[in-house]
């Protein structure tokens, strides 16, 4: 009995530490991967799931848009996991949401091996990964489901972009459909917009976003909390005054700075 014991733990492997790289969470046609990094002690560790931007068609895991995110969540002792998912073209909506999704899913089955704790797991996003985070939020109800939500800037409203901007519904429909504007755009708009699908229940959320921001103006974030306190969903908006688009675009400004601390102060409040 204590041969075959000793043979099960070697099967097992010992958990990681600081970062793990270009693990394979899915494979949908392509490979899909994300790196973890794995705080120094016994843990179990609360858990980030960074979603990069990038507009839909471009960015990566380690990307200089979420780079800023790490070091706070590093000093404050959650396990990351930083993924990539399908863009377009090759792969346009509802394609990256599905990544996800999967990606929820494999954490929490191979939590264990990353110092995890699988009840307490927060999506974070910016720009385009703003967008999914909070589209994940309203709309996965199961097992898939996350406990916090920190949105950067995501455009929540595509329908109320796309009026608002010139060209926007043309930019958002190739960006995020992969085709021109026709009968059917502001359709399509609707159904992958976060605010549409607002609801009691769905995870509490932190909308962050620059004032000045030129890109995703910051009443998308404004009227998804409006929306959500009006259903009775826990959410709270911190706007960054005279902050423009990205956070990498932050970090030059140390008045910009303070979304660090209000972040990990949330996010330890509604992960317990």
């Amino acid at each position: 009995m204590r041969i075959f014991l000793g043979f099960l733990a070697m099967l097992v492997p010992a958990a990681a530490q600081g970062w793990v790289e270009n693990i394979e969470y899915a494979r949908p046609g392509i490979s899909l991967k994300l790196d973890a990094w794995v705080p120094e002690g016994k843990g179990p560790f609360p858990v980030a799931i960074v979603v990069h931007g990038g507009s839909w068609i471009a960015g990566d895991k380690r990307i200089a848009w979420v780079e800023p995110l790490f070091a706070p969540l590093q000093q404050a002792k959650f396990t990351i996991f930083t993924i990539n998912y399908r863009l377009t073209p090759q792969s346009p909506y509802p394609a990256m949401m599905q990544d996800v999704v999967a990606a929820v899913r494999w954490v929490k089955e191979n939590a264990k091996a990353y110092k995890a704790d699988k009840s307490r797991i927060a999506l974070i996003g910016e720009s385009a990964g703003g967008h999914m985070v909070a589209y994940h939020a309203t709309r996965i109800k199961d097992s898939s489901q996350v406990d916090a939500v920190v949105d950067f800037y995501g455009p929540h409203d595509l329908l109320r972009l796309g009026r608002e901007r010139d060209g926007g519904y043309q930019k958002i429909s190739q960006n995020l459909f992969q085709e021109p504007v026709s009968a059917t755009t502001e359709w399509k708009l609707r159904e992958a917009s976060p605010i549409e699908y607002v609801r009691k229940g769905m995870p509490p959320m932190l909308l962050i976003h620059g004032s000045a921001d030129a890109d995703v103006p910051v009443n998308q974030s404004v009227s998804m909390c409006e929306k959500m306190k009006a259903v009775g969903a826990s959410c709270e908006v911190m706007i960054i005054d005279g902050a423009p688009h990205g956070i990498a675009n932050w970090e030059r400004n140390p008045a910009f700075q303070g979304y660090k601390s209000r972040m990990i102060e949330w996010l330890r409040t509604n992960l317990k």
